[in-house]
């Protein structure tokens, strides 16, 4: 059930630990020592050490979750990748002076030879007055999120969907042919479509032709490029939908903002009121673990009783985690403003677009922590990961791009506490995180 419909949560005492799900999945997670040596370097190398920030404090960095259904419940076995793993990983693309930029084209537009792709989408933003996310916004955010690199628009591209078969032009009323073109700059790639199985959009763009029309956008300069799309996708005809997929090693991503509108949360089950921070509630958690025993399929949050505070010493407001789950608790989950839904797409976008971009830097799925890096198996699993990167994944991205994780932590800041991301259920328990991160007092 949605969190619409759901009774509100205290969110009182927090789990940092995986769930007991993830025995029962046979997930075995990398010991604290294990942990600690996959942030450093195990060859001689010229490597600088890293900063240290709470690198095994559970209140910091809890670990996966791994509820019921997630992806590493499912691939409980999925390697992991250290950092020297990954400066040996042999497809990885060094940054260089040659190529060092990120580039982020914006959505195409959509021509009038194929106006039916502006019907695909269901009104439900304009329903909620729900305003898509802003290409610039998205952007800035990468800008702080790979803080140290320049990251820049491609917008001299000017990409745009329009006919693919000249037959069509003078049938304008054809509401789903099998290809549509994308233009750019004078190259013009074939675009494979189809209805979305579930109903939920009215039509599918496929994800692998966009990703050879970006790779065919790639700039010489170019260390990695982003494109964005509004359109749902799919990948396999076994696909429901995908939002994004990057070719780390051909230095490209594609990401929808399609399915992440917060419009949509109640049809795809999305739990926002257990979404990240929230999602570490003991209770929540034990919920979710019991239905998937008892056979339910929807996840329901039942009406909780205040449990008892953790004696953990860390398990309180002055930890990252818990100073985030309280400043989310305080937030409007149940009826937020239009405001608030848009920059809830917002983040939830921006989030998957640092994912598919930290591919493109070499960067695995993470099994160590709960992190931005974690594969996901759904669009539930997704809402309830982190923002932010674990001690591992930190320590490859600032290795490629050259700033401390205090820059790049103080970068986030500084966008999350813009004034119209004010009370935004995902930047601003964010910011909050960050700060007790770089509070010394707090750790």
């Amino acid at each position: 059930m949605s969190s619409i419909s759901t009774p509100r949560c205290t969110h009182s005492s927090a789990s940092v630990a995986c769930s007991q799900n993830a025995s029962k999945a046979g997930f075995k997670r990398p010991d604290a020592k294990q942990r600690l040596a996959a942030t450093r370097p195990q060859k001689p190398s010229k490597v600088a050490e890293s900063e240290s920030i709470s690198i095994d404090d559970p209140w910091t960095f809890p670990a996966p979750l791994l509820l019921p259904g997630d992806d590493l419940s499912e691939d409980p076995e999925y390697p992991p990748q250290s950092f020297q793993e990954w400066l040996d990983e042999e497809d990885r693309n060094p940054v260089s002076v040659k190529r060092k930029t990120i580039y982020v084209v914006t959505a195409p537009e959509i021509e009038d030879e194929v106006q039916f792709m502006r019907a695909w989408e269901k009104q439900f933003d304009e329903e909620h007055q729900v305003t898509k996310p802003s290409p610039q916004a998205i952007l800035d955010y990468l800008q702080a999120f790979y803080h140290g690199l320049p990251v820049k628009g491609l917008s001299r591209l000017a990409p745009a969907f329009t006919v693919w078969d000249e037959e069509l032009k003078s049938n304008r009323k054809c509401r789903r042919p099998k290809y549509v073109a994308l233009k750019f700059g004078n190259e013009c790639i074939r675009i494979r479509t189809r209805p979305a199985p579930d109903g939920i959009s009215g039509g599918q763009l496929n994800l692998d032709d966009l990703l050879d029309a970006a790779i065919a956008m790639l700039p010489k300069d170019a260390y990695a490029l982003l494109l964005l799309v509004n359109q749902d996708l799919y990948e396999d005809e076994d696909d429901e939908f995908v939002c994004g997929r990057a070719y780390g090693a051909s230095r490209v991503a594609v990401v929808s903002s399609s399915r992440y509108n917060p419009a949509l949360d109640e049809h795809q089950s999305v739990e926002r009121l257990h979404a990240w921070p929230a999602s570490h509630c003991e209770e929540y958690i034990s919920t979710c673990c019991t239905k998937s025993r008892s056979n339910v399929k929807r996840q329901k949050t039942s009406n909780l009783q205040k449990p008892n505070k953790s004696k953990d010493p860390h398990s309180n407001s002055s930890s990252p985690l818990m100073a985030a789950m309280s400043i989310y608790r305080d937030l409007e989950t149940i009826n937020p403003s239009p405001s608030a839904l848009s920059t809830l797409w917002l983040g939830r976008v921006c989030r998957t677009a640092a994912h598919e971009l930290g591919h493109c830097f070499g960067i695995d799925h993470c099994v160590y922590y709960a992190c931005a890096m974690q594969g996901t198996g759904s669009i539930r699993e997704d809402a309830r990961q982190p923002p932010f990167l674990c001690p591992v994944d930190l320590a490859k991205l600032t290795y490629a791009t050259g700033a401390t994780a205090t820059q790049r932590y103080k970068a986030l800041i500084d966008f999350c506490d813009r004034p119209q991301y004010k009370n935004c259920l995902f930047f601003t328990p964010f910011a909050e995180w960050i700060r007790e991160v770089l509070d010394p007092t707090s750790q």
